[in-house]
């Protein structure tokens, strides 16, 4: 007994193996860093994806376009979309992050989402005016190929905004003004976009980014800027713009949009996009 009592006290203790934990699931946040300064034109490897085109980086897109067809990587979405689809994506994936794709437009768009584990999307769309939905498809697939390996390889880009660019604006302090509310709604708040360079404030949207097509509308002068003022569907926007520093040829632009709750916008609504604009366009900071 004193020989098994001396063996139980002399017997030593293993150490239990070290659990190791699986791979950790990709969010947005931790594959792009900080949202405001992304720049989406190091996702897309254009001399693979689409050799020719022509990219234009703006704060929360990239746009590349070649003989009639546009490439959009971005923006980034927080909100469901109904038309968002699962399909069989043929490139790996990171854990963590489903490619699925929208049947919204699909006869002159193919559209691809990169989900990731936060339900934060980037969203990626081909478009151009052919029939040709398979190539335009096999284009996406490949931006999305793209993407995915920029983000694994560490290597997304980031923007740097020159000193009185309105990618250094807050777009929810322009909109939070007293005299807003009149037309955004009463007791309307702001609520800042996920890229950090949008706002909505009840009715009232703003959106900070860089022009990629030319106004077709005549210009007035709206808060002390050329303005053009256009309707469009329920909305009625208002753009002005300055030049990009750093992009030339290239013009930055604020976009201020009022939408109409009971149908499509008319004069009235266009009115109250004016109100707002002589309010907001004063506040941002000029070349």
């Amino acid at each position: 007994m004193l020989c098994a009592l001396f063996a139980a006290g002399c017997a030593s203790t293993q150490a239990a193996p070290e659990q190791t934990s699986g791979p950790t699931p990709l969010t947005a946040s931790a594959a792009l860093g900080d949202y405001a300064t992304v720049d989406y034109c190091s996702l897309l490897d254009v001399p693979a994806v689409a050799p020719g085109a022509v990219e234009t980086p703006t704060f929360e897109t990239c746009r590349a376009d070649a003989a009639g067809r546009t490439i959009l990587v971005g923006p980034l979405a927080f909100d469901s979309d109904p038309n968002i689809r699962p399909y069989p994506y043929p490139g790996p994936v990171p854990d963590g992050v489903a490619v699925q794709q929208s049947m919204f437009n699909d006869r002159s768009a193919c559209t691809r989402a990169i989900t990731f584990a936060d339900g934060n999307r980037l969203d990626l769309s081909v478009t151009d005016a052919g029939d040709d939905q398979a190539s335009r498809c096999g284009i996406a697939d490949a931006a999305v190929g793209s993407a995915l390996t920029a983000i694994t390889a560490g290597k997304v880009g980031r923007l740097t905004f020159p000193d009185r660019s309105w990618g250094q604006v807050a777009p929810c302090v322009l909109l939070d003004q007293p005299d807003l509310e009149a037309v955004a709604g009463r007791g309307s708040r702001p609520a800042t976009g996920l890229s950090g360079h949008s706002c909505i404030r009840g009715k009232v949207g703003f959106k900070l980014t860089v022009q990629t097509d030319e106004p077709s509308a005549p210009s007035e002068t709206l808060g002390g800027r050329p303005a053009v003022v256009r309707p469009a569907g329920a909305f009625c926007l208002v753009d002005t713009t300055q030049p990009a520093q750093g992009l030339p040829g290239r013009r930055e632009l604020a976009e201020l949009s009022v939408v109409e709750t009971a149908g499509t916008a008319g004069d009235g609504t266009c009115a109250q996009a004016r109100t707002a604009a002589n309010t907001i366009f004063p506040l941002l900071p000029t070349p």
